[in-house]
């Protein structure tokens, strides 16, 4: 990205470097341990696309050669993947709040130290999720020599030693979770390759929220350091305590039109996690023999945080509306499902005017009602 006086309002590779030296290290495995769960992940990454795709009645519109790429990376990768998608989903806010700090006088002093500042803050939010994401389909960073990716854009990641860590902290059979995780993050793979232009229609959203913002860099900056010192004691502690109180990053700058267009990306994000969800349940049973066992300690897991710190930051972040959308975009699938069967529900891959609304996902029958009627008059 052009900058004002060499300097970038975020500096991306103190935020990589950042990351990677504050991450926590990962299970102790030996070589050969590592070596075999890289190989079993692949291996389950590519069984479970047969399983996924029977069961969703969906494969890639372009075909098999229009399958993406999976990787399977350390903590370090999947911070440098998702640094990338950062800078590419950000480049138009970023660049337009470049140019209102280079009219300001000293500005491109200040964006140095701007820079630095917020690439260190980004660093440690990242270092933060880098220990806790199992896999993730990354949509939005170019393709590069570390990271292949296909030419319409889209990897999957799976993060190994996180696979490992949660297998040992469940005390599960770690072949039946590889496999488990394997279905859910397949199922993200095909919702994007089975419906080419879901990513273009997520995208769309992104930079519609980010082309409303209109908050000045320094206010931008105070509202997210008064985020994190309410985690550091910088508020009452009973305020923290309270419901909502604290709000996550996205609410900091929200304004009308951006709750507008959040409400949509809210309702999408929950049919993807809850289609995932309903997928990996509806598959586990006949290829994962504990898959029962695994889903129970892992809902507590998911449903809980490590403790006090943790917690404060999930609902900073917004992690605690992740979990609602799991929860709530499964229940929608699974309701559509019982009333008009698999090929009804996916109609829902149609365009992005047969997509759920927010209202929609919390009453499953008024999509039914709206799509099926209308297609069917």
């Amino acid at each position: 990205m052009t900058s004002i006086g060499g300097a970038e309002m975020v500096d991306w590779n103190l935020a990589v470097a950042t990351a990677t030296r504050l991450v926590r290290p990962g299970p102790d495995v030996s070589r050969d341990e590592a070596r075999a769960v890289v190989a079993e992940l692949r291996r389950y990454a590519k069984s479970s696309e047969e399983h996924v795709r029977a069961f969703t009645r969906m494969a890639p519109a372009g075909g098999p050669g229009s399958d993406t790429p999976v990787l399977v990376v350390d903590r370090a990768g999947w911070i440098k993947a998702n640094v990338a998608g950062f800078r590419e989903v950000l480049k138009p806010l970023l660049g337009k709040m470049q140019e209102r700090r280079g009219g300001l006088p000293g500005g491109a002093v200040l964006g140095a130290v701007g820079g630095k500042v917020t690439g260190v803050e980004l660093g440690m939010l990242l270092s933060f999720l880098a220990s806790r994401v199992l896999g993730q389909y990354e949509t939005f960073a170019p393709p590069s020599r570390d990271l292949p990716a296909s030419s319409g854009g889209g990897r999957l990641l799976l993060v190994a030693p996180n696979v490992v860590h949660v297998e040992r902290e469940l005390d599960v059979a770690p072949h039946d979770f590889r496999l488990w995780v394997c279905l859910h993050e397949e199922t993200h793979r095909t919702q994007f390759t089975a419906v080419p232009w879901l990513r273009d229609h997520i995208e769309s959203e992104i930079q519609a929220f980010l082309g409303e913002t209109e908050v000045d860099p320094a206010t931008l900056l105070e509202r997210f350091r008064e985020a994190v010192q309410s985690l550091g004691g910088g508020r009452p502690e009973a305020d923290g305590d309270r419901e909502g109180s604290t709000p996550s990053i996205i609410e900091l700058v929200q304004t009308p039109a951006q709750r507008e267009i959040l409400g949509r990306l809210t309702a999408v994000m929950s049919l993807l996690e809850g289609h995932a969800d309903y997928v990996m349940d509806g598959v586990g049973p006949e290829v994962v023999p504990s898959v029962a066992e695994i889903r129970e300690k892992f809902q507590k897991r998911r449903a809980s945080g490590a403790g006090r710190l943790d917690q404060a930051l999930r609902k900073l972040l917004g992690l605690d509306a992740k979990l609602r959308q799991y929860r709530d975009g499964e229940r929608f699938v699974r309701s559509v499902v019982d009333q008009v069967g698999m090929d009804g529900f996916n109609r829902v891959w149609t365009s992005p005017n047969t997509l759920p609304t927010k209202t929609e996902i919390s009453e499953p029958a008024d999509w039914v009602a709206r799509v099926h009627r209308r297609t069917e008059s």
